[in-house]
């Protein structure tokens, strides 16, 4: 039995997913030791602005895979850059819990039936963004913290209802929350959303073998095509773009929406290709949003 060390956030919701993959190598017969870090994000994040960027939640993870403190590190795949620290590598991307972004509402409020000015808490560009531009009349309020605090916002802060994900709300057993999920070709999720991500050393062999056991396949197929997408395009939580890849028969389907911060800017894609060829998919849709322009929309988000 070898021991492994796994690597994350201390947080409520990131403690559950660490424990699914800790289960997971418990299966495969590795005891293990759960170590929680805290990130300089999770230090000012009622603090940080909205644009402080995906490495603050997982600079001292990663510096922890790098330095041997830890053997693994579990993530959730839309707050990984794209770029990932030297000498590591995705070893495994398991299953993907529902990819779409949910409304929940004050008691008695359903998102179509909002009226005009009604308050909606979020602290993502993407989302405010695309309540900007779907819906003018609503006013975005910014709400930051862990998934129970922005769900308590809604009363503290007299909001309507907040934007959320609804994979965290499932993780955390609140599935009956969730009365009015969006529609994912009108409100494209984040790249990743849903996913997990476990991080490894890749000279780490031993680690990189047993952690690859846990991928599925179509899930890891889609989401490297959405990375791949905002690693062309040099996106990341600072600029509102919605990408999200499924399967559709043995093909794969991206679509891609980038926006202005207003909302009243857009330009958007999809294409299809091969699912053992998901960065060509990702790299190809890239570029051609930005021959369309989408450089500019990124630029302006920056």
């Amino acid at each position: 039995m070898t021991l492994l060390r796994i690597g994350t956030r201390g947080s409520e919701l990131a403690l559950v997913q660490s424990e699914r993959i800790a289960q997971q190598l418990r299966d495969l017969g590795h005891e293990i030791e759960i170590v929680k870090i805290q990130t300089s994000g999770d230090r000012s994040q009622e603090t940080m602005r909205p644009d402080g960027g995906k490495a603050a939640w997982i600079h001292e993870i990663e510096q922890a895979l790098q330095e041997g403190s830890v053997d693994l590190a579990v993530h959730s795949a839309k707050d990984l850059p794209t770029e990932l620290a030297e000498g590591t590598t995705i070893a495994a991307y398991p299953h993907r819990e529902d990819p779409r972004d949910c409304f929940i509402g004050a008691p008695g409020r359903r998102f179509t039936a909002l009226p005009p000015g009604a308050r909606v808490g979020t602290s993502s560009m993407r989302r405010s963004a695309l309540l900007r531009a779907l819906r003018p009349e609503l006013e975005v309020v910014p709400v930051r913290g862990n998934v129970k605090t922005r769900i308590q916002k809604i009363e503290t802060l007299s909001l309507d209802g907040v934007i959320l994900a609804s994979a965290g709300l499932i993780r955390l057993g609140l599935e009956d929350r969730i009365l009015d999920p969006l529609d994912q070709e009108r409100y494209v999720p984040a790249g990743g959303q849903g996913a997990l991500a476990v991080q490894v050393r890749i000279d780490d062999e031993p680690v990189v073998k047993s952690v690859s056991q846990l991928e599925e396949p179509t899930v890891a197929a889609q989401v490297r095509a959405e990375r791949a997408l905002l690693a062309e395009l040099g996106g990341d939580c600072r600029t509102p773009i919605g990408v999200h890849a499924s399967l559709q028969g043995v093909r794969l389907m991206l679509r891609a929406l980038i926006l202005s911060p207003a909302g009243t800017e857009r330009i958007e894609g999809s294409a299809e290709g091969d699912t053992d060829a998901p960065e060509t998919l990702g790299v190809t849709l890239g570029r051609e949003l930005l021959q369309r322009g989408a450089g500019r929309l990124i630029e302006t988000a920056g």
